[in-house]
């Protein structure tokens, strides 16, 4: 079963989930939720819950209807709900000892790679912690997001960066449908989908409600970039309680199986994303460490060309200038320029501070054949 060998999963939750068409919290589903999570955590699986709903608890609090806010009253609505929401898990998850954190991303975090490396750290450093991150969209300072989605796709940035298995998302309908089910007791359940373009040719894809925003359209949109990361996602009913269990039992659910293995996703993810802001030129000695699968060190590299930042798309370049890799750079071209032909271990006394040995890293660069 894909989730039970499950090493990494991201689970979206929508906020209608957390309060139903009466307002009310569904506490008693959070805490069933919950519970699921911590069987997940026995299995010494790593979790990212990204959660909805800041928008909607604000106008719980303040009684006020989220359908038709405008831009700036939804903003005021989340910094007055993202307390409440925080409060509310803080309260269910702590009845089953789990740590959780906050981490607050807009789709700008995540797809510069700059920001979105430093999340992944993070990350990283959450789960070594032993803590759960709940990632929010910071919808105080978004603008589209709020506008035209929810999470789905922020869902999927995540599970992207983070190298997760599967990213699940928690719906009202179970699963991806032929057609609007609410509204077509004929429309019938696609329960695999390998590739979007072929087996969705002909469906009527809708879904709407008060809480929840999007329907369908952020949750394919989201499958793409899933498949292109090496993640698998499913769409899932999570109305029920234990929603994570009731997958596991064998409920209905759309799966949208991964096209790519994480190793072709992530060079696809560095090759394509952005245009390179500059390059090294390195030594014999580096080309053939690189070719062996090692990281880049500064002792390696004979010269820099363009000027580029921290965590900037570059160039790795041997000394007849044909490229050979291409990679995020860990220090900016100012600090490659003092530090090139040194060894690692001088890095600290010639910069004054030193965050990593390698220029570029390992998993950071993918080699050009």
């Amino acid at each position: 079963m894909l989730l039970k060998n499950s090493k990494i999963t991201v689970i979206k939750i929508g906020s209608s989930l957390l309060i139903d068409e009466k307002k009310r919290v569904r506490k008693k589903w959070l805490t069933s939720f919950a519970e699921d999570v911590k069987n997940l955590t026995k299995l010494n699986q790593k979790i990212v819950i990204v959660s909805s709903g800041a928008i909607a608890m604000g106008c719980k609090k303040m009684n006020i209807l989220k359908k038709n806010l405008k831009l700036d009253k939804s903003q005021a609505m989340a910094s007055i709900g993202q307390i409440e929401l925080m409060n509310l898990f803080s309260e269910i998850f702590s009845k089953f000892k789990i740590n959780i954190s906050q981490i607050l991303l807009t789709l700008e975090d995540t797809e510069q790679r700059r920001r979105s490396i430093n999340a992944r750290r993070t990350f990283e450093n959450l789960f070594n912690l032993n803590y759960i991150p709940v990632v929010n969209e910071n919808d105080t300072i978004a603008t589209s997001e709020i506008k035209y989605g929810d999470n789905d796709r922020l869902a999927s940035r995540v599970a992207q960066i983070i190298n997760a298995d599967n990213l699940v998302l928690f719906s009202d309908v179970d699963g991806l449908y032929t057609d609007n089910p609410k509204k077509n007791n004929k429309a019938k359940l696609i329960k695999e989908i390998k590739d979007i373009e072929q087996d969705l040719t002909g469906v009527n894809i809708k879904g709407i409600n008060e809480y929840g925003s999007g329907g369908m359209k952020t949750k394919i949109e989201a499958a793409k970039i899933c498949q292109l990361s090496g993640s698998n996602m499913i769409i899932a009913n999570g109305l029920k309680n234990h929603p994570i269990q009731n997958i596991l039992n064998g409920d209905n659910y759309t799966l949208f199986v991964s096209k790519l293995s994480k190793l072709d996703a992530r060079k696809k993810w560095i090759l394509s994303s952005i245009s390179p802001k500059g390059s090294v030129i390195i030594d014999d000695g580096a080309n053939k460490a690189l070719g062996n699968g090692k990281s880049l060190l500064a002792a390696g590299i004979k010269k820099v060309v363009g000027k580029f930042n921290k965590g900037d798309h570059i160039k790795v370049l041997n000394k007849r200038d044909k490229e050979i890799a291409r990679g995020l750079a860990s220090f900016s071209s100012d600090e490659i320029k003092k530090i090139l032909g040194k060894h690692s271990n001088e890095i600290e006394k010639i910069l004054g501070y030193v965050s990593k040995s390698e220029v570029i890293h390992k998993d950071d660069m993918v080699e050009i054949i």
